[in-house]
């Protein structure tokens, strides 16, 4: 599922980008099975972003395994880094455990999550969310702020940040938030291919590029994920 969330407010110049490179080559072909094949389930496959990926986390990009917490933090934060080049749209995003702490304790809970980054100079606020039996991604792309869900503490939240970093207050009525529509965005045909499309929405949207990826393209993704987190660089 995909949430997109907007302010009403001029529109912001283009970030458009070539596509992504194709994964070909024997080589990474090879390189890629070794790492989903068998080996020791905790040898460490990446280290970057003070987090560490196992063989058994790559191994969840196996196809029709359900991506866990520590791949999709993992790819989020390839995103962020990406967006520090010149071209890409400043990309925020947040990893699997702020929504259900947020859920649970309140905002005095994720305050400092936000200790070194402004969330209101930002082009675009991505937050992914398990909710146990599926992976959603909610999506700012104004540069402003999200919401997930009005009312209670979610709502909380938001007037909470804005007043901390910026002393003001949220006119919610400026906000409109969108659902998408089947027909609006491509749709998962498995009970376990939600997190690849969570992260390849996220990848699209913050290149600015039409969500043109079906379900067939779903192994390659798999693959293309698993290259790319060992090499820490996305095609």
């Amino acid at each position: 599922s995909l949430i997109l969330l907007a302010q009403i407010q001029p529109r912001r110049r283009c970030y458009c980008r070539s596509e992504c490179l194709i994964l070909t080559g024997l080589a990474m072909e090879r390189e890629v099975n070794a790492a989903l094949g068998r080996g020791d389930p905790d040898e460490i496959m990446s280290s970057a972003f003070k987090l560490k990926i196992t063989r058994q986390d790559i191994q969840t990009l196996m196809d029709l395994c359900w991506l866990n917490d520590e791949i999709i933090n993992f790819y989020m934060c390839l995103l962020m880094e990406r967006s520090k080049k010149k071209g890409y749209p400043a990309v925020h995003a947040f990893n699997t455990f702020f929504y259900p702490k947020l859920i649970s304790g309140g905002y005095d809970t994720v305050r400092r999550w936000t200790r070194d980054v402004d969330l209101f100079k930002q082009d675009l606020i991505l937050v992914p969310i398990h909710s146990r039996l599926h992976w959603t991604l909610v999506v700012s792309q104004t540069g402003f702020l999200f919401r997930i869900g009005w009312g209670g503490k979610n709502h909380q939240y938001l007037q909470k940040e804005s007043h901390e970093k910026r002393n003001l207050h949220l006119n919610f009525s400026e906000w409109t938030l969108h659902s998408m529509e089947s027909h609006e965005i491509p749709q998962q045909e498995n009970g376990s291919d939600c997190g690849v499309f969570a992260c390849k929405y996220a990848d699209y949207i913050s290149r600015d590029k039409p969500i043109t990826f079906t379900q067939n393209d779903m192994p390659y993704f798999r693959k293309k994920m698993v290259w790319e987190i060992i090499h820490q660089q996305l095609l």
